[in-house]
């Protein structure tokens, strides 16, 4: 399987991959369509990644910068990104910041995700930029703790696994807290959790 820079034609490749990744109960209107897949490429072409399989787009990133002000602030996914064409990403910003991260289902346990969160880091390294993001909480829906912030808190101290989360800790990135109403994201309680890393 091939990492490699986003191209304009696989545009549809990586639209046709959200719905595989995020299926119902994730709302279909928060998922990326091919326009917005070019616009990400028109605004910040140099760190948006694929990772193929043949002629099957599999596994994808999607970045953009943000200063460390707006990082800082921990807005809404909506604020933060200026929606799904990532209108607010700043050519100028100095944190790299993870929008998302897509792994086919009949792909996942092969490492793709560390590959493409590698990819990140090299470039934020690289390019003198921190990275950050504000990760889902997939297991949180069915884990019985009483909110996202205990829940985050116990993944944290390894009591549970988070399969977002957890994988996320172990490549070195740095919890800084919790976003409460981040998105409209029923399994994770719409909370995110922010992490952050620095060379």
């Amino acid at each position: 399987m091939e990492l490699r820079p986003t191209r304009v034609e696989d545009a549809e490749g990586v639209a046709d991959l959200q719905r595989e990744c995020f299926p119902e109960p994730f709302p279909a209107d928060q998922l990326f369509q091919p326009k917005h897949i070019l616009s990400h490429l028109a605004k910040f072409p140099e760190a948006q990644w694929v990772v193929t399989d043949g002629e099957v787009v599999v596994a994808s990133c999607t970045n953009m910068l943000v200063s460390s002000q707006a990082f800082d602030d921990h807005w809404s996914w909506e604020k933060t990104t200026g929606g799904l064409a990532l209108g607010h990403h700043n050519q100028e910003g100095t944190v790299l910041y993870g929008v998302d991260i897509s792994v086919h289902p009949r792909a996942r346990r092969l490492g793709l995700a560390r590959r493409l969160y590698q990819a990140r880091l090299d470039w934020a390294s690289q390019n003198g930029k921190s990275y950050g993001t504000v990760c889902r909480l997939p297991g949180f829906h069915s884990s019985g703790f009483s909110s996202p912030v205990v829940y985050v808190e116990a993944a944290v101290r390894s009591e549970v696994s988070d399969p977002v989360l957890t994988p996320l800790l172990a490549l070195g990135l740095h919890w800084e807290g919790v976003v409460e109403d981040y998105m409209e994201d029923e399994e994770s309680g719409n909370a995110g959790a922010i992490l952050k890393w620095k060379a």
